[in-house]
């Protein structure tokens, strides 16, 4: 079973920033997609930006130009940089691996990381 692991979470003022990273607990081939989600209290999940093998990055318009995703194959680990921080972004934040070949597709999920952000 595999497991993706988040971490960086934690509380910041608002304006500030955090670095969350997300790894897998063995190797994944044929990863399409990794991702970031949050989830804030009363609000449904949301993508907040991905990247696919070929690195193009898709952004949540509520982030863009604040929030920069990078991916690292060979680690089989992707980080999230969330710089200018706002207290908007406060949420439980989730990495996601997506891929599959011709016989299946796979779909990980981790437990989620706690960020905070004070006005």
């Amino acid at each position: 079973q595999v497991q993706l692991v988040e971490s960086g979470g934690g509380l910041v003022q608002a304006g500030g920033s955090l670095r969350l990273s997300c790894g897998a607990s063995r190797i994944i081939v044929s990863i399409d997609t990794m991702g970031w989600y949050r989830q804030a209290p009363g609000k449904q999940r949301e993508l907040v930006a991905d990247i696919t093998s070929g690195t193009m990055t898709n952004y949540a318009d509520s982030v863009k130009g604040r929030f920069t995703i990078s991916r690292d194959n060979a680690n089989n680990t992707v980080c999230l940089q969330m710089n200018s921080l706002k207290p908007e972004d406060t949420a439980v934040y989730y990495c996601n691996f997506r891929g599959g070949n011709r016989f299946a597709k796979w779909d990980y999920w981790g437990q989620g990381t706690q960020v905070t952000v004070s006005s």
